[in-house]
């Protein structure tokens, strides 16, 4: 497509002057100077920090489709997404999904059970790191019939990223109190179930109860997300004999075949 300047110039002038904007205002600013450049078909917003739960800014989703894209996702499958992931490792810069993906994602449990439910062709993400460990990531994505972006969309994003960046550490400045006030919000939540038990975050409860080792757990978690077992051992720096070792343990410890059942019990854990 074409670049629409005027559309592009009206969006980024409603800014000026500007001292701050609701999550709406400026997620909607946002998707109208990115229509301005390229096509796509939905815009979505989280702001991450450390293995909290994401929060998400904004998005362009019909109820249905917020079910899939956010609820489902923020329940805990954001912990296997390789957006989080890059978010976690503070990167900042303008990604393709597939250039963050692990060797095996798109063969994945993961992948075929949850993923493939958003139909995507496609999603590139702008990472913005901020203050307080955060990282928002402002993901345009595209379905199957619409099709990946081309090379020349994507090198047009990539020029506009620095601007982007600056944009977002302004109005989506000081989102630290908003997940300070998540975590007090689930440490209410789990005192008034048990008094006795400490909050935890969903990636840390996950296998606590199941009798994994820390090195078991980490391979388990890259199982789930998608890498091989050779890409494994050199994440780890360990044998891919070990890692397939590892595997058959945990397998045996959990009393499961397949990686089918083990996705299932993860998210079993985390609810």
């Amino acid at each position: 497509m074409s670049t629409d300047l005027e559309a592009l110039f009206r969006a980024f002038n409603s800014t000026i002057g500007r001292q701050a904007m609701g999550d709406a205002e400026f997620g909607e600013i946002f998707r109208q100077m990115m229509a301005a450049l390229v096509s796509f078909d939905y815009v979505v917003v989280f702001a991450y920090r450390g293995k909290e739960r994401p929060i998400d800014l904004y998005s362009t989703f019909d109820p249905k489709e917020h079910i899939i894209f956010v609820t489902l996702y923020q329940a805990g499958p954001y912990l296997l997404d390789p957006f989080y992931h890059t978010a976690h490792g503070r990167h900042a810069g303008v990604f393709r999904m597939r250039e963050l993906a692990p060797d095996r994602f798109f063969s994945s449990e993961y992948y075929r059970t949850y993923y493939v439910q958003t139909g995507l062709a496609e999603e590139i993400g702008f990472f913005v790191t901020a203050a307080d460990d955060i990282t928002i990531v402002l993901s345009l994505m595209r379905k199957e019939k619409t099709g990946p972006f081309p090379p020349a969309e994507f090198a047009l994003l990539k020029k506009a990223e620095p601007l982007i960046a600056t944009m977002v550490r302004h109005y989506w400045a000081g989102l630290g109190t908003r997940f300070d006030a998540q975590l007090h919000s689930r440490a209410r939540g789990t005192r008034n179930r048990n008094a006795g038990e400490s909050a935890l975050q969903p990636a840390e409860a996950v296998w606590r109860d199941l009798n994994l080792t820390s090195r078991e757990t980490a391979i388990v978690d890259l199982v789930l997300q998608g890498h091989s077992s050779e890409s494994i051992g050199l994440k780890l720096n360990i044998s891919t004999g070990t890692v397939k070792v590892h595997r058959r343990n945990v397998y045996r410890k959990l009393g499961i075949s397949s990686q089918t059942q083990l996705l299932s019990l993860y998210l079993k854990n985390l609810s």
